[in-house]
Formats: C-alpha cells, structure tokens, sequence
C-alpha cells in the first residue's frame, strides 16, 4: 500500500510557475498615455508539450476523487462523470441570461423539466434552480419559512436544529433572524421526542432535520416529529445534504417535510460548490409555492406566447408573495445542466440502484474496519470513533496510503469522529484499498502518526498559523521576511 505523491522540482518543493520557466519579451505599443504604459513585458512562452507537462504536473501534486478513494463523510464527493461535462461544453447550453424568453425556449423547458424531476423526487409540489450551493438553499428556505409566517400575521422567532446537523443549518437560521435552539440527541443518535416536545413552542417557526441524520441513521419516528412540529404550528425543513441514501426509495414530502433543499453535488454528482459554482435547488409544498424566489419557470396552458413570442410554451413569472432573487437570474446554468443530464441518464432504476449501492458499500466498509463505530444500523455513511488515537492524525497518515481520509472530529458527539461516505461509485476493490488503509493505520503508533503524512507533495500542514498569518503572494519569502 505504499504511496507516493508526485513532487516535481530540484527541491521538492513544488512545480515552478511558467513564468519561472519560460518567459518571452514582448514590445508593448498600446495607443494610451506613456504614463500608464511600459516598453516591453515578459509573458510565459512555453511550446505545447512544455503546457501540457505543466499542468499534468501539477494534477498530480493534488488528490482529488480521480486520484483515488475519497469517503469524505456528509460532505459526499460523488466522482463527476464526464460526459455531463461534455453536455455542458456544448455551444447551444452557451445561452446569454439576459435573452427573451421568448428566445430561449429550449432553455426554459430544460430548467420546467429539472425543476419537475426534483419535485418528484423529494415529494414537493414546486421547485426554485435559484439557489447558487447548499447552503444558500438552506438560507433560502429558511427565508420562505419566515416570509410565511409573516404573511400569516405570525412573528416566530426561533428554529430547532439537532446537535448533530451541519453548521450551516445552525448559521442559516441565524443569518435569516432566528434565535437558534439546538436539540440535544438521544441516547441513539437519532432526535429524542421527549426533547422535541420541550423544545417547541409558539415561537417555533421551523425545525431543520437531515434524514438520515449524520451519523447515517434514519429517523424512525419522522412522522411522529412531523406531527408535533405541525401541532406546534412550525414548519418542517429537510437538509438534502443525505437524499441519495434515499433515491427512489422514500421521500421527504412523503414524511411531512414542507420545504427541502437539495445539494446536487452530493446527489446528482455535479461539482461541489466549494470547489467551483455549485446549486442548491429549493422544494416546497404547494402552501409555500407562492414565496418561491422570482422568477419561476412555468409552461403555458396553450402556447400562445404570453411574452410577446409567438409558439411560446413556458415563461417566466413572479410568484405571488415572492422574496425575490437570491441569486442572479436562473442560478448557475451548466451546474444545472449536468444535474438534468445525469437524472436523465440514470433514470428511475439508475438512481434507486444509486441509493442502494450507496448504503451496501458504507455498510460493506464498515465492517471490513478495526475502528469502532458506536451507532447502527446506519444507510449511506457512518461514523467511526479512533478512539486513543487523534482523528487528524489518522487522516493525515491516510494520505500516505494512497486514500483521501474521512471527515474528522464530527459530528462531536462521536469521539474523534471518522466520518466517512464511500457513496455508490467505489467497486469491491477501492472499498478493501479503503478498508486496508483505515486498519494499516489503526495499527500504527502515535510517533508515526504525529509525523504524517509523509509521502505528498505537501508534508504536515500548520493550519493555524497559515490562518493567522495567511502568504497571500506564490513567491518564496527571504530570511529577512522581504519577498
């Protein structure tokens, strides 16, 4: 299992710039003031097979879900298939966002025709592409949630969240007003009904709730929660962040969730938002259609061009009691794209097939390991405890076996928490490379793991002070701190 990332200097230190490498003079005639121009200036020049070495290079300096295994827990970094990259290179998907509907009818159908595929999936009646990543779907329906109330004459002001959901649901509802009343666990992972029923009241505007939870346990008592939240006169809010442990099998709006977001990076294996635009779309029952984001796609009843376009089927509208944009136009187009491309290629067997293989190989995984795993029975992810050894350590020292590691040190309520999600795209063979990777490590003493990792590009990483005294410049800085 021996390991070696790439490493590509004299030193070891990194890939020079291009600049470093090959630079051409180039004369400068530029009709603009002598002040605000110079006489010459060096570009990189470098023949082809020089760029392309280059940024071969560099890939593989970096680990990402093309490298190897990468069971980032919660997180889900499904592998990106190519050819709905391919689909979204296209010259027709390069649509102007500023074009008349009337003009983009295509367009418009292809965003109806997401818009109603993730409406069936998640059990919604009505569904907003707006939203640019997870978590600003997460704000945005947090932000209908309280349009809601409001229209309703009533001023709520606190969501429940569980101790073991995302930050960002804790962060969503207090960016959006809400003072935060977090719900303690129960002793099985899952939310204690007991405490729920403390924990509501008439200032109850919402309870956020991922199902399966984070430790990849499902809640069996959803429709009781429902209906308390209900009773209470809240609204239930479903973080997406786990719905392909779900794919054709159950579905929110089936439980009593009334609004859900969901993370098509996680589920229909767009990019990730951090890494890149990403999309959040947003799902509501038929009572909080009317404050949906503007605009709203729909299809006219008889084609008959309802914004000045002769033959036009859909349009664009602004729902009635809208909270207006989110983000600009439509939301990110091509990520877009690529979720409708892989929705329709895997089809309804595709993604129930999808959902099941996700929860077959965690469960696979977890019993090929020697860490201990508190919780069970859990659906597409679990969380290992490293118990004495640190869970960082264990991560960094991962690395140096040819394996991105797990989420670390969460949810908290695991100790040194290994979360880990190989989701459906790993075969028998990576999941045993995974498995062997967590036990060789498992094995290893504290030095050993204190001094990883040793194999990449990068040796241990002081994340502390590249935080509090971050090098914002790629040139090397001198003995005398002068770059």
């Amino acid at each position: 299992m021996s390991y070696d990332q790439a490493r590509w200097s004299e030193d070891d230190q990194y890939e020079p710039l291009l600049s470093e490498k090959c630079t051409r003079e180039v004369d400068v005639d530029a009709p603009l003031p002598d002040d605000l121009t110079r006489d010459s200036l060096e570009l990189p020049a470098p023949s082809e097979p020089e760029l392309a070495r280059h940024y071969t290079r560099l890939s593989q300096m970096n680990y990402g879900v093309e490298s190897g295994p990468f069971p980032l827990g919660s997180c889900t970094m499904k592998y990106n298939p190519k050819f709905t990259e391919d689909l979204a290179a296209l010259p027709s998907a390069s649509v102007h966002p500023d074009r008349h509907p009337g003009t983009v009818q295509g367009t418009l159908a292809l965003m109806g025709r997401l818009s109603a595929y993730l409406a069936e999936i998640g059990g919604m009646d009505a569904v907003t592409l707006q939203p640019p990543a997870g978590a600003a779907g997460e704000y945005t329906g947090v932000l209908i949630a309280r349009a809601y109330h409001e229209h309703n004459g009533e001023d709520r002001s606190e969501i429940v969240v569980p101790d073991s959901a995302h930050g960002t649901n804790f962060a969503s509802a207090a960016l959006a007003g809400f003072d935060v009343v977090e719900l303690p666990s129960g002793e099985d992972g899952r939310v204690d009904p007991e405490a729920l029923d403390a924990a509501l009241s008439e200032d109850t505007a919402a309870l956020m709730l991922t199902n399966p939870n984070t430790l990849g346990l499902f809640e069996r008592d959803i429709e009781q929660i429902a209906e308390m939240v209900h009773e209470a006169g809240g609204l239930l809010y479903y973080d997406g962040a786990n719905l392909n442990a779900l794919l054709g099998r159950a579905r929110p709006g089936d439980m009593g969730f009334d609004i859900m977001h969901y993370n098509v990076h996680k589920t229909f294996a767009t990019p990730h938002g951090g890494g890149g635009p990403g999309a959040g779309p947003v799902g509501v029952v038929s009572d909080l259609e009317p404050f949906l984001p503007t605009p709203q796609v729909r299809e006219t009843d008889d084609g008959s061009g309802q914004q000045g376009e002769p033959g036009s089927k859909y349009e664009l509208h602004e729902p009635e009691h809208s909270i207006g944009k989110v983000h600009g136009f439509q939301g990110n187009w091509l990520v877009l794209v690529k979720a409708m491309a892989y929705i329709a290629r895997l089809g309804d067997e595709g993604l129930t097939d999808a959902s099941a293989k996700a929860v077959l190989n965690a469960n696979y995984l977890a019993e090929g390991i020697d860490y201990e795993i508190p919780f069970g029975p859990f659906h597409h992810e679990f969380v290992a405890s490293a118990g004495d050894q640190d869970a960082a350590a264990v991560a960094k020292r991962m690395l140096d076996y040819g394996v991105h590691p797990p989420t670390t040190k969460w949810p908290e309520i695991v100790d040194e928490a290994l979360m880990t999600e190989p989701t459906e795209v790993e075969n028998r063979r990576t999941l045993d490379q995974l498995a062997a990777a967590f036990d060789a490590v498992a094995a290893e003493d504290e030095e050993t793991l204190d001094d990883a990792p040793q194999r990449t590009t990068a040796r241990y990483i002081d994340q502390v002070t590249a935080a509090r005294e971050p090098r914002l410049s790629w040139q090397a800085l001198g003995e005398e701190g002068e770059e």
